[in-house]
């Protein structure tokens, strides 16, 4: 049906984004909501509603990805990082509530899905996908196949130990210096204030007072050209680098395509990560490999849901 829509959710570790999306990937209404760890399905029932409501189209499918490790034939999720999603039925809870086919993968997989069909990575063969925000979500495709491994678990990136003995990775990891350890949202909030201390007649420092520092915040300050908010975006860029430079050794990719909130930084993120990463990976996969920002930004993983939502619906070929 030309004016059928799918529903993609994006769950986060902080932030839900729901969107109605047409088979020209236009978006017709956007749902946002903050994630509550006491009531995480609550909380996409309720997003879902609300994106459903705001349109007189046809809704064929939801499509949800979640930060988590995901059992995609069953929509299972096994396990999870950041919220409390252990082996929960996700697709069947939801399905039963909305009274709508539901498929469910990771989050970072469905932002390979729309920056490898519509967006950055189009046409590409093999991927990294890198999705940072409150933690690190990872994406592979790898000759021109998602790669999941043998349950489901296989792509966290985020967990790739970037320094044996580092700070303690956040959330259920029990590991120590796990890329996500250093570059995230709050990792990035963290420098801010480190950044803010050691400078305190920055802009940064100023604009801080005694309040809080956010990611969004230090990010802001870095694009207006304070120096002590850059350099914080800088050393979050270098640890990316060394993180990438790893993937880039392992696989080979084509295409490295880093999404999530923490993009908003752009080049100031992506040119320190690009520079540690000819430092550091081998020939010939350091010459060529492409790092780019994801063509649809924080939004990657919601279009890529609404992607997986019209695979399910049979309508596939629509999209795009």
């Amino acid at each position: 049906m030309a004016d059928a829509c799918v529903i993609g959710v994006d769950l986060g570790g902080t932030k839900l984004l729901a969107g109605t999306v047409d088979a020209s990937l236009r978006v017709h209404h956007r749902a946002y909501r903050l994630a509550r760890r006491d009531a995480v399905l609550d909380t996409i029932v309720e997003a879902v509603e609300e994106a459903r409501e705001a349109t007189d189209r046809e809704i064929r499918a939801v499509g949800v990805g979640v930060p988590c490790v995901v059992e995609p034939l069953r929509g299972v999720a096994m396990a999870c990082n950041h919220l409390p999603l252990v082996d929960v039925p996700v697709r069947d809870l939801l399905a039963e509530r909305l009274d709508l086919p539901v498929v469910v993968d990771n989050d970072a997989t469905a932002a390979l899905v729309a920056e490898t069909r519509w967006g950055a990575a189009r046409g590409a063969r093999d991927v990294v996908m890198l999705t940072i925000g409150t933690g690190i979500g990872g994406g592979l495709l790898v000759g021109g196949e998602v790669v999941r491994g043998t349950s489901g678990a296989a792509a966290e990136l985020g967990h790739v130990v970037i320094d044996a003995d580092g700070p303690p990775c956040p959330g259920n990891c029990p590991n120590h210096g796990c890329l996500e350890a250093f570059v995230s949202g709050p990792a990035l909030a963290l420098e801010g204030f480190r950044r803010a201390r050691a400078q305190p007649d920055s802009g940064l420092a100023r604009a801080v007072g005694g309040g809080r520092v956010t990611g969004p915040l230090v990010t802001e300050l870095a694009h207006d050209g304070d120096e002590a908010a850059r350099a914080a975006v800088a050393t979050l860029g270098r640890h990316l680098g060394v993180g990438i430079a790893s993937l880039v050794n392992v696989f080979n990719p084509e295409v490295v395509v880093v999404g999530g909130g923490l993009i908003a930084a752009g080049d100031l993120l992506l040119g320190p990560a690009r520079a540690v990463v000819t430092e550091r990976a081998l020939v010939p996969a350091r010459d060529q490999v492409r790092i780019v920002p994801a063509r649809f930004g924080q939004e990657s993983g919601m279009l890529g849901a609404a992607g997986l939502a019209f695979d399910a619906a049979g309508e596939v070929e629509a999209v795009g």
